[in-house]
């Protein structure tokens, strides 16, 4: 399979100090009585040692017992690939409800090299999910992020518009001189995909327009204004307003999607959070629900 790239807190309980081992003298008592005595003594403080041992955790305000949800507050900025944006809204939404804490800003969607041209000029964002990897590596190689994880993967298809007027087939019909097509732009990861796509099998397609992400390409289509156009499969699953062609060799051509917490988030342990709850079993079920696949 070809890539599309181009390239909670508690401390730990303390316990009390055990009582001391050495038992009370009691000069006055007759020697004869000395054993029952002590013996009496030593099993209360094997009876206070045991209530001293247990753990006596008093979490902070707002903190489950071993830290937790309710510790974590805060607000997280996040920039993402336009085709993320139905996934990422529930996502949000559903990280909100497990962080109460949280205020997960409303998140920006758009072609994922627009929205990494803007972290690296300075934008102010914690949390960065590109549709590629070489976008992606644009940001880590400037010094703004560490160690991306890739979380879903993507292919194309071709969306025509409801009723299919212009009788498109296949990828050599977008090909044809006469057909309105709609790409995204070479540069953004949707259109390097496509580009890859197109190349594979041979095929020159001059585009009527290209569109710096996915969702305006989509929006052209469904409105009937160009025949044709290459999206995503996650972008039509579900809409009534196109209908889709998988051309052949489209599973050859995955997108594998990064993910990572920005150098400069403003607070990193909640932009850790984000992008640990998409690694996690939550987001990865909102993701497979999307029609996103797993790296």
């Amino acid at each position: 399979m070809r890539s599309a790239s181009k390239s909670g807190r508690s401390p730990s309980p303390s316990s009390r100090p055990p009582p001391s081992s050495s038992r009370p003298r009691r000069t006055d008592v007759p020697r004869s009585r000395s054993l029952p005595l002590l013996s009496a003594l030593a099993a209360c403080v094997l009876l206070l040692g045991g209530c001293a041992s247990s753990p006596t955790e008093d979490p902070q305000a707002g903190e489950t017992p071993g830290g937790g949800a309710d510790a974590l507050t805060g607000e997280v900025t996040i920039f993402a690939a336009a085709s993320l944006a139905v996934a990422f809204d529930e996502i949000a939404a559903q990280f909100e409800q497990a962080y109460p804490g949280v205020d997960v800003r409303p998140i920006s969607y758009d072609g994922s090299s627009t929205l990494a041209t803007q972290i690296v000029e300075g934008a102010p964002a914690d949390v960065f999910a590109s549709a590629d990897e070489e976008t992606m590596a644009s940001v880590v190689e400037a010094g703004l992020a560490a160690e991306p994880a890739l979380f879903a993967t993507n292919t194309l298809v071709i969306a025509v518009p409801t009723g299919n007027p212009a009788e498109i087939e296949g990828l050599a019909d977008l090909s044809d001189p006469a057909a309105r097509v709609v790409l995204c732009a070479p540069e953004v990861p949707c259109g390097a995909a496509s580009q890859v796509l197109l190349a594979d099998r041979g095929l020159r397609v001059i585009p009527a327009s290209s569109e710096q992400n996915v969702t305006a390409v989509l929006t052209k289509v469904a409105a009937g204004e160009a025949d044709a156009g290459l999206v995503y499969a996650t972008d039509v699953a579900g809409r009534d307003d196109v209908e889709v062609i998988v051309p052949e060799g489209a599973a050859d051509v995955v997108n594998r999607y990064p993910i990572v917490a920005l150098e400069d988030a403003a607070d990193p342990e909640v932009a850790a959070a984000f992008v640990a709850f998409v690694l996690g079993e939550g987001g990865r079920s909102v993701l497979a629900e999307d029609g996103f696949g797993s790296p």
